[in-house]
């Protein structure tokens, strides 16, 4: 019985993978996931960037610390609620609007889940440098500001490139439930619609096709991220 199924899992396999119809559909469901993934990964490191800048930044003034309020909140709130949870209020709740671009409903739940974790690795990032680089840049004149920009956080980036890689590799992860929302074909709804059909009659040949898509995605982005970790070690020893 194992080997039937075996069998019958490498035949499906080969004949998704000859069939140019169903590579069709695979790479447009890539496409939607790569789109939606690194969307999301560039409002997540934008407003991580800005939450974290906020948090470290002396509170001096009813502003920022009215500010400082927002952002703890908006990241107990956020990591402390499921991912699905949050996509489904942003689709049916805050974006139901007719014709409105799912695309961007996605990204924007993404982006913003992603930012509150982004928020603390920077921010870990920047503290974790040490303190007399600040001062020496008071020393120098420069304001606050720039110190933190042109200081701190050019040092802190090598320290939190492999935190917001992780985060990424997630993030391309969490995407699979784009789905849920409908009106996205993205990589896992494309192998539902393989598994259901006629011809394969099968979940486990186009689920394991798809997992093979989300190892390629994770082992390239792994070795992208070790390759700048080790021009940023080289250039440390120059």
């Amino acid at each position: 019985m194992l080997y039937n199924l075996n069998a019958g899992l490498w035949q499906n396999c080969v004949k998704i993978f000859t069939s140019k119809e169903y590579m069709n559909m695979l790479f447009e469901g890539l496409g939607c996931t790569l789109l939606i993934s690194f969307g999301a990964a560039i409002v997540g490191v934008l407003l991580g960037t800005l939450v974290a800048i906020v948090k470290i930044i002396p509170s001096k003034g009813p502003l920022m610390k009215v500010l400082n309020v927002i952002c703890d909140v908006y990241t107990t709130v956020i990591r402390g609620t499921p991912m699905a949870l949050q996509l489904f209020i942003m689709a049916f709740v805050i974006f139901a609007i007719r014709g409105f671009p799912m695309e961007i409903v996605a990204i924007l739940a993404f982006g913003i889940n992603s930012g509150a974790y982004v928020s603390e690795s920077i921010r870990a990032g920047i503290l974790s440098v040490d303190i007399g680089q600040t001062e020496a840049g008071r020393a120098l004149g420069l304001p606050y500001s720039k110190t933190i920009f042109k200081i701190v956080i050019p040092q802190a980036i090598k320290n939190v490139i492999p935190a917001i890689g992780n985060e990424l590799i997630a993030l391309i992860k969490e995407t699979s439930i784009v789905s849920m929302v409908g009106g996205l074909y993205d990589l896992t709804l494309v192998a539902k619609i393989l598994g259901g059909g006629d011809k394969l009659a099968s979940f486990l040949a186009p689920m394991t096709v798809v997992a093979l898509f989300y190892l390629a995605i994770v082992y390239l982005l792994t070795f992208v991220i070790k390759l700048i970790e080790r021009r940023l070690r080289a250039s440390d020893k120059r």
